[in-house]
C-alpha cells in the first residue's frame, strides 16, 4: 500500500493506488454515514417526534462536527492511507495504533454481516427463504460487493453514486408530496406523554448518535483520492448537512401529513411514503430501501478493507495481507480475507449483536479526537494544512463533547452488550500479544512529521 515515508519502511512499498474524484467519493462517504432516510424511524416513536428532530439536529454539533475537525486537522498533517489508524499510532504508540485498527476492523465484521442479511430480510418478505437460503444470498451480496472494491475504488465509487441517485429519486418524491399536504405539526408532541425524560432523553440521544457516527472513516482511503487535501476537506463539511437534511426532512414531512408517530418503527418510512404518495411512492421507497442497505454495503467494504491492509504493511500483521492487485490498485487480499469473514458470519444469528459493534466505534472516534490532542502537544511545529478553529477553546470543543457523548452511550447500552462489548475489546490487547510475540511481528519505522515541516513554526 502507497503510504507516507514515515508510515512504513521503503521495502514494502506497493503499486501505486487508484484515485477516486469528488463526486463518486461524496456518494461513497454519505452512503457510508447515512446513505438515505432508513432504519432509524424508530426514534419517533421512542424519544417524541419533538425530542426525535432537535436530537437529529443538534447532536452533530457535539459528535460528528468535533470528530469531522479532529480529522481534518490529523489528515492536513498526516495525509496517509489507513488514516485513523496511523494517526493514534503516531499519537500514542504502537499497542494503542494496533487496538485503534483491530477494533475498526473486527467490530464491522458485525456490521457488514448485518448489512448482507439485512437485504436479504427484505427480499424474503416477498420471497420466502429458508436460513440456508438467507445465507446464500446474503453471501452471494457480500461476496459480489468485495468484488466491485477489488476492481477499485473508481469501480465502487461510481456505483455508489448511481445508486445513490435511485434512492434518493423516491426521497425527494416523499419531500414534495409532504410539502403540498401538511396537515399536523411535526414536531408535537415534544416527548411521548407519560415517560420519564430522563430514559426519553437517553434514547434518542443513542439513536442520534448512531445515525452520525463513522467520521473519522473517510480518512482510511486517503491516498486514494484525487486532490487530496482539498477534496477530503469538502466531503468531509458537506457530508453533516448532507445527513442532516436526509434525516430530518423526508420524515418531518411525512409525520406533517399523517401525525401518527406513535406508529413509526424501523422501516416504517416504506409505509409512510405509500400512506402520503400511494403504492406508486410506497414501492419506489421500497426499492430504494433495499437499495440503500446495498450501498452501505458496498461503502463499509471500502472503508474497512484499508485499516487491515495498513496494520500488515506496517507490520501488525501478515505482510502478504496488505498486498495491493498489480492491475485494479487495491488492498484485494485484505478484501477478499474480510469478506470471507462476513460470509461465515452471515449465517449465524448475528443481527441482534451488531450494538455490540457500537463500543468498537466509540473506542476509534475517541481515539481519533485523543489523538488531535496529542499530536498537537506531541509535534507542536508540524505544519498543519487544515487547524482546528478557537485555539485550545476549540480544541476542548472537539475533545470533551464526544469523550462526554461516548460515556453516556457506553453507561446507557443494553445488559447484552456489557456482557459482551467488553469481550470484543479485549480481543484487541489478546491479538497484539499473540502477533507481536506468538508469530513475532514487529512494527515498522515509527510514524514521524514529515521531514519537509517537522521544524516549521506555527
Amino acid at each position: 500500500m502507497a503510504s507516507s515515508p514515515q508510515a512504513a519502511p521503503k521495502e514494502t512499498r506497493r503499486p501505486r493506488l487508484r484515485q477516486v474524484g469528488f463526486l463518486p467519493l461524496l456518494a461513497l462517504f454519505y452512503a457510508y454515514t447515512a446513505g438515505g432516510p432508513f432504519g432509524y424511524e424508530s426514534i419517533f416513536r421512542s424519544a417524541g417526534p419533538g425530542m426525535a428532530i432537535l436530537f437529529l439536529v443538534v447532536v452533530p454539533f457535539f459528535w460528528s462536527i468535533p470528530i469531522s475537525f479532529a480529522a481534518a486537522e490529523l489528515n492536513g498533517i498526516l495525509p496517509v492511507e489507513g488514516g485513523f489508524y496511523r494517526w493514534v499510532r503516531a499519537a500514542f504508540g504502537d499497542f494503542w495504533g494496533f487496538q485503534c485498527g483491530w477494533w475498526n476492523w473486527t467490530g464491522t465484521f458485525l456490521l457488514n454481516t448485518v448489512y448482507g442479511v439485512m437485504l436479504m430480510n427484505y427480499i424474503a418478505n416477498y420471497v420466502p427463504m429458508n436460513r440456508v437460503e438467507t445465507w446464500a444470498g446474503a453471501s452471494l451480496v457480500l461476496a459480489l460487493f468485495a468484488w466491485l472494491n477489488v476492481r477499485g475504488i473508481r469501480v465502487a465509487g461510481w456505483v455508489g453514486t448511481a445508486l445513490q441517485l435511485l434512492i434518493l429519486g423516491p426521497v425527494v418524491w416523499l419531500c414534495v408530496v409532504g410539502l403540498l399536504h401538511w396537515h399536523f405539526n411535526p414536531m408535537t408532541p415534544f416527548v411521548p406523554p407519560g415517560k420519564p425524560l430522563v430514559a426519553v432523553f437517553g434514547t434518542g440521544l443513542g439513536l442520534a448518535m448512531w445515525n452520525y457516527a463513522g467520521y473519522e472513516q473517510l480518512s482510511t482511503v486517503t491516498e486514494e483520492i484525487e486532490d487530496q487535501q482539498r477534496n477530503f476537506l469538502r466531503v468531509l463539511f458537506l457530508n453533516t448537512p448532507l445527513n442532516i437534511v436526509t434525516y430530518v426532512l423526508p420524515a418531518m414531512l411525512a409525520l406533517a401529513v399523517l401525525g401518527n408517530w406513535q406508529d413509526w418503527h424501523t422501516g416504517y418510512i416504506v409505509t409512510a411514503s405509500r400512506l402520503v404518495g400511494g403504492p406508486a411512492l410506497g414501492a419506489a421507497m421500497l426499492g430504494a430501501s433495499i437499495l440503500g442497505v446495498a450501498s452501505l454495503s458496498n461503502s463499509t467494504i471500502l472503508y474497512t478493507t484499508r485499516i487491515p491492509a495498513a496494520m500488515a504493511e506496517d507490520g501488525y500483521l501478515p505482510r502478504w495481507l496488505g498486498g495491493i492487485h498489480e492491475r485494479y490498485g487495491t488492498p484485494a487480499r485484505a478484501i477478499v480475507v474480510s469478506a470471507v469473514i462476513y460470509c461465515i458470519l452471515a449465517g449465524w444469528p448475528v443481527v441482534n449483536l451488531v450494538n455490540v459493534y457500537i463500543w468498537t466505534r466509540i473506542a476509534t472516534s475517541l481515539l481519533t479526537v485523543l489523538a488531535a490532542w496529542r499530536l498537537r502537544r506531541k509535534w507542536p511545529h508540524a505544519t498543519r494544512r487544515f487547524r482546528i478553529p478557537w485555539g485550545g477553546l476549540g480544541l476542548a470543543y472537539v475533545v470533551l463533547p464526544v469523550g462526554a457523548l461516548c460515556a453516556v452511550k457506553m453507561a446507557g447500552s443494553e445488559p447484552y452488550v456489557f456482557r459482551w462489548a467488553p469481550v470484543l475489546l479485549a480481543g484487541g490487547p489478546v491479538a497484539y500479544a499473540i502477533f507481536r510475540w506468538g508469530f513475532h511481528l514487529k512494527p515498522g519505522t515509527p510514524i514521524l512529521p514529515p521531514a519537509s515541516n517537522a521544524g516549521a513554526p506555527q
